[in-house]
């Protein structure tokens, strides 16, 4: 009785981590649509793994972060002439969306690797949620 009991509380656990890694994924998926309709995906022009969690804080780093875009085709090409205003509007549908994908990311490891140490799985189980663990945390390289 008390391993059925701790087998249906593992089972919710990884229940609860699969919906709430599904909710994000689906929520990244539509920020990146809405990313690509207001053409911003590019207007964060370097990828900072851990430094980029910040956005800019005040007007220095903003008109750095905006020289940086003016040096790109997408600026030159369809943008040329932005505002501060009009590059802040785009910045922040990017960094929103790059938030969320590292939000999407540690929900979905951390669990994993907890799981993993506590043996909630089998082995076909490890072996499924260690490739998807991986392509989350390769998707950027």
């Amino acid at each position: 009785m008390a391993n059925t009991i701790n087998l249906n509380r593992k089972n919710t656990y990884i229940t609860i981590w699969l919906y709430l890694s599904l909710f994000l994924v689906f929520s990244l998926i539509f920020i990146g649509g809405l990313t690509r309709l207001t053409e911003s995906g590019l207007s964060i022009t370097s990828w900072e793994l851990f430094s980029g969690i910040l956005p800019p804080l005040n007007n220095q780093q903003w008109e750095n972060y905006f020289a940086l875009y003016k040096q790109i085709p997408q600026y030159k090409e369809i943008n040329f002439g932005m505002s501060m205003a009009e590059f802040k509007y785009i910045f922040w549908w990017e960094y929103i969306h790059r938030l969320l994908a590292r939000l999407a990311s540690l929900v979905f490891i951390l669990p994993f690797l907890y799981f993993l140490i506590k043996k909630f799985f089998n082995f076909k189980q490890a072996i499924f949620y260690t490739i998807i663990s991986l392509l989350f945390f390769f998707r950027d390289f």
